[in-house]
């Protein structure tokens, strides 16, 4: 049905060679690659023009917290795997591990965000809020920004796993076409990461 409604939400679209979901989950992620790519930007032209970095002294691995952050990290690529694991599972025609291993997926998303609320509290509690000085305006809104794209993925994760699933029953193909769009986006803000963490929390 799918691809008469919309056509080549399936099968691969004769120009463009991939389904119409995945060529525009691709625009997409290039749209989210200048967002950030102009934030990064930045952030070295003021690190770059700036006299001392971070203004207050000292280094940026003294004053963020590297332990939760590299925490973070680790759940992060953790939680790329399971998303993986949940398309094979897909692939695979297993429900049930689908469920299973999105499901870890979503758990440890919030995991992230548990860790970044913690991290976040202290700074607050210190006083350290945006408008400090250009190192925490920088740090907020990289790392900001980056949690809004995990409450997103989390948005979509969960409705996959839960009414979004009800496709598996009439066409499993394009559910799992959904699935592996939702986790080129998911890998997309673990990619992210991997650039904030070194860049913010120890250079």
């Amino acid at each position: 049905m799918s691809d008469t409604v919309i056509p080549y939400m399936v099968k691969p679209h004769p120009v463009t060679g991939i389904p119409n979901g995945k060529f525009g989950i691709w625009l997409f992620l290039a749209s989210e690659v200048m967002l950030f790519g102009a934030l990064f930007s930045s952030y070295v032209l003021i690190r770059t023009g700036a006299p001392h970095w971070p203004p207050e002294g000292g280094l940026s691995s003294e004053i963020l917290n590297v332990p939760l952050a590299t925490l973070n990290t680790g759940i992060l690529i953790t939680s790329s795997i399971t998303m993986v694991l949940a398309w094979a599972s897909c692939k695979l025609g297993e429900l049930p591990k689908f469920k299973l291993w999105m499901g870890a997926t979503i758990l440890l998303s919030f995991g992230f965000l548990i860790v970044k609320y913690f991290e976040y509290s202290h700074k607050f509690e210190l006083g350290h809020y945006p408008s400090h000085d250009n190192f925490y305006a920088v740090y907020f809104t990289l790392t900001g920004l980056h949690g809004v794209h995990i409450l997103g993925g989390i948005v979509v994760n969960s409705y996959l796993l839960g009414p979004g699933s009800k496709l598996w029953a009439t066409d499993r193909e394009h559910f799992t076409n959904r699935v592996e769009n939702a986790g080129l986006y998911w890998h997309f803000v673990d990619l992210v990461w991997i650039f904030l963490f070194p860049c913010l929390y120890l250079l």
